[in-house]
């Protein structure tokens, strides 16, 4: 037998008895970058943090955040959706992709087309917030008012098109009144001013109220959802109160860009199932005022749908426009 025969004999035998997942180099083979459309610090970027850092820890990865904020989101939802399909770029989605589409007539990106679902993180209630100091006490409280005084009194949010500012169009027409959205530029300005009394209320998230509201500088009316959260107790949801189609869940989850091959999909989603299981990270997002989700790319791309059809009819009805 020659050299040649000898070689491919050989070759032969370490295919028949090598397991298939040792032929291929397993994925990843090099750092994951999760972009994240929002400034560090803030409520999404420690619910990205809280994963992606212990996705990194479990895996024996490399996985790091790039912020990318501004423009509502969709500088680093743009980014990502021009990334390479390989991987190794990744999105943290956030509620703005159901909406953003509605309200930017000249979007880079298509949502349901330009990304692939991987896994649905958690999804954060939405919290009704006013001053500390404000004679509002309860959710009918404030409907009376604004019941008796159209327009006169206002929320603000963090800009206009934000998740922040639907709440309120929503809550206004399930509540048949009118208020004033006052947009900011940012949710720090908002809240700052909300602080200080300057507005009204403010339909916030809960990862970004928490810290105000257990700080005592501002008071939780309600939150929504089917149970109270867990780190506000005391603190009835909007359906205890009469408002049960009042509903604003913040999801967030990861995305790839399309055409990522499915078996890194695959790797990520079973990873980050994991990783959500995870006693530390589940008490984490819990204490951020975040209700950990999981379950399959194709449970998060049926949800992100529905959440797509549910803003564009509220869009619509309360003719949003972008300041």
């Amino acid at each position: 037998m020659n050299i040649r025969s000898l070689c491919a004999a050989a070759a032969a035998s370490f295919l028949a008895f090598t397991p298939p997942g040792v032929l291929a180099q397993a994925y990843p083979t090099k750092t994951v970058t999760v972009i994240v459309p929002f400034a560090a610090g803030g409520g999404s970027d420690n619910i990205a943090r809280a994963v992606v850092t212990k996705l990194g820890e479990r895996s024996g990865k490399s996985f790091i955040i790039d912020n990318r904020g501004g423009a509502g989101t969709n500088i680093g939802n743009e980014l990502a959706s021009r990334a390479a399909p390989d991987g190794y770029t990744l999105l943290l989605g956030q509620i703005t992709l159901s909406i953003n589409p509605y309200i930017y007539p000249n979007l880079k990106y298509d949502p349901q087309k330009s990304f692939v679902p991987v896994a649905h993180i958690a999804t954060a209630p939405t919290v009704l917030i006013v001053p500390a100091n404000s004679p509002f006490k309860d959710v009918n409280a404030v409907i009376a008012a604004a019941k008796a005084k159209p327009g006169k009194l206002n929320y603000a949010s963090g800009g206009s098109g934000t998740s922040v500012h639907l709440g309120g169009e929503l809550f206004k027409l399930l509540t048949k009144t009118d208020m004033t959205h006052v947009p900011y530029k940012g949710s720090a300005p908002a809240m700052t001013d909300l602080i200080g009394g300057q507005v009204d209320m403010m339909f916030d998230t809960a990862s970004s109220a928490l810290p105000h509201v257990k700080g005592g500088k501002v008071r939780a009316l309600a939150v929504t959802g089917d149970v109270r959260l867990k780190e506000l107790p005391n603190v009835p949801t909007f359906a205890e109160q009469g408002l049960k189609d009042f509903d604003v869940p913040v999801w967030y989850g990861i995305l790839a860009p399309a055409n990522t091959p499915a078996s890194a999909v695959q790797w990520l989603n079973t990873e980050i199932n994991a990783v959500l299981k995870d006693p530390t990270v589940a008490e984490r997002l819990v204490s951020i005022g975040a209700v950990p989700v999981g379950g399959t790319p194709a449970q998060m791309a049926e949800f992100m749908k529905a959440q797509s059809d549910r803003w564009a009819k509220v869009v619509k009805e309360a003719n949003v426009k972008v300041d």
